[in-house]
């Protein structure tokens, strides 16, 4: 196994192309993967919200099949075909099955293809820009935290606890070593990026008396300064709501949609994270004085 290992190793080190196109591949096995991360957790968490009320209540709550990320097996929802290992390829078996359960030919969305595509781009660009090291490492860990947190506050408005406080740990651990900063601009960031929209969150509810976002955001925020600084917020702060206001807008004038609407934050602080991972200290430079 070790005399297999050693050449793959070497030619990780140094073909960058070679890195590149296998952490491609890795992102859209993964990507596959999350897709079953972003439709199981929000349910995951239902129910363990629902029995924490029943016991609460002094009821026993009720036996229910094992449902993780792994029990049961993925069926399509219409007609209940267990899908195969063939039917579950990343891309390809889409392509194959042109869109459709093979059973029912029910059409299957489209976005469980371009999350895995997503990943794997992302994947790529995170081999290109950080080649063979522990941060590459690290950066895929990350991109592949954001993914998952920006469809699931797309489709329920909730960015579970699960992912956004193990991804503040561990940029602070990374960053023990100095990985994309050092510790003390990740510690300030952390606790910068929390209380920066913890503070928005409260003028604004006592302003209108409405909720703008959730703690989710916070936490966010701050998984964000934890990896890359206190430097980097107020850009990322800037484009997430530039990006925002503009969809926002355009929700309004061109679907019909109001300003009661809500609308998830937490996709636009990704593609903040995402800016700050490929272009941090370009952004930095911008507005801190050397």
């Amino acid at each position: 196994m070790i005399e297999i290992l050693e050449p793959v190793s070497s030619m990780l080190r140094t073909q960058p192309l070679f890195l590149q196109v296998c952490c491609g591949v890795l992102g859209l096995l993964v990507g596959s993967f999350l897709n079953v991360v972003i439709y199981r957790l929000p349910k995951i968490m239902e129910r363990e919200w629902h029995a924490n009320c029943l016991e609460l209540q002094g009821q026993e709550p009720p036996e229910q099949p094992a449902f993780n990320l792994v029990v049961p097996r993925s069926s399509c929802p219409h007609c209940g075909h267990n899908i195969t290992a063939l039917e579950n390829i990343p891309v390809l078996s889409y392509l194959c099955l042109r869109g459709r359960c093979k059973q029912c030919k029910t059409p299957i969305s489209i976005r469980y293809p371009l999350v895995e595509l997503l990943t794997a781009g992302l994947s790529f660009a995170v081999a290109a820009q950080y080649g063979y090291s522990l941060l590459t490492v690290c950066a895929l860990l990350f991109i592949f935290a954001l993914v998952t947190l920006t469809f699931i506050d797309y489709d329920t408005q909730l960015l579970p606890d699960d992912i956004t406080l193990p991804l503040l740990w561990l940029g602070l651990l990374l960053n023990l070593n100095h990985g994309f900063t050092d510790i003390t601009s990740a510690v300030v960031g952390a606790m910068v990026g929390y209380l920066v929209l913890w503070s928005v969150y409260w003028l604004f509810k006592l302003v209108t008396g409405k909720e703008g976002m959730g703690y989710g955001d916070f936490k966010l925020l701050a998984a964000i300064g934890a990896w890359f600084g206190w430097q980097i917020l107020p850009a990322v702060i800037l484009l997430s709501s530039v990006v925002g206001s503009v969809i926002g807008i355009g929700l309004i004038v061109f679907k019909g949609k109001n300003r009661q609407t809500a609308i998830p934050f937490g996709p636009f602080l990704a593609l903040g994270g995402i800016a700050a991972l490929f272009y941090g200290q370009t952004l930095a430079a911008y507005y801190l004085v050397p």
